[in-house]
């Protein structure tokens, strides 16, 4: 754990100090954020689009060091705490990468945000289910739905499936990137809220099968 610390704490600093150093060369506004087709849809003042992330991903670092002290089924997290360590890890690179991608934007250099993004969001997602998957029964990570944290077998049947639609959705946003046939990000993003709910329902039925 202190190893991940260390890890996660270098890349924070290091988005603070790229803010820092490049506070002076940025204009007072900048591009803060792109729509799904990799347009430009909101400004903001340069203390905002340059700090922003690393302060997200210092919130994110004190989620991480909480979570595991105040989980009621804390000794469950210790179970999969190497998937959890990575996990934030590899969220952590993931918003220096985001960070990395806007300022580039905001110093000239004009590329589809869209495209440059989609291999990012595939490996994220990929390991979200790899996560969901290695999970045990907690209050924190994972699918939580009344049913999977009241039975240890309902909660190893709705991650796998869970796990499964992570994995798939990575490959399709990859895939994306090469076939424009495929559906957009937007569109498969949409489907998360539709499938939150099947896995609500699912856990339920799976819940009353157990039961009876």
């Amino acid at each position: 754990m202190k190893k991940t610390n260390l890890i996660i704490f270098s890349i924070i600093l290091i988005s603070f100090a790229i803010g820092a150093y490049l506070y002076p060369s940025m204009p007072y506004y900048m591009a803060s954020h792109w729509d799904a087709r990799g347009n430009v849809d909101a400004y903001g003042p340069k203390c905002w689009a340059l700090f922003f992330m690393p302060f997200f991903s210092l919130f994110l670092w004190l989620l991480y060091i909480i979570i595991p002290k105040i989980d009621p089924l804390k000794e469950n997290i210790e179970k999969f705490r190497k998937y959890y360590d990575w996990f934030f890890i590899l969220i952590t690179v993931f918003f220096l990468y985001v960070h990395l991608l806007s300022l580039s934007w905001n110093l000239g250099l004009k590329f589809d945000m869209s495209a440059a993004m989609i291999p990012a969001l595939s490996l994220l997602f990929f390991y979200c289910g790899i996560l969901i998957e290695h999970s045990q029964r907690n209050w924190f990570v994972g699918i939580r739905t009344p049913w999977t944290l009241s039975s240890e077998t309902v909660w190893q049947k709705t991650s796998r499936v869970g796990a499964r639609f992570f994995k798939i959705l990575a490959v399709f946003f990859l895939a994306s990137l090469f076939f424009p046939e495929f559906p957009s990000i937007l569109a498969m993003i949409l489907l998360l809220p539709l499938f939150v709910i099947f896995l609500v329902v699912y856990s339920y039925l799976e819940y009353r099968k157990e039961k009876k």
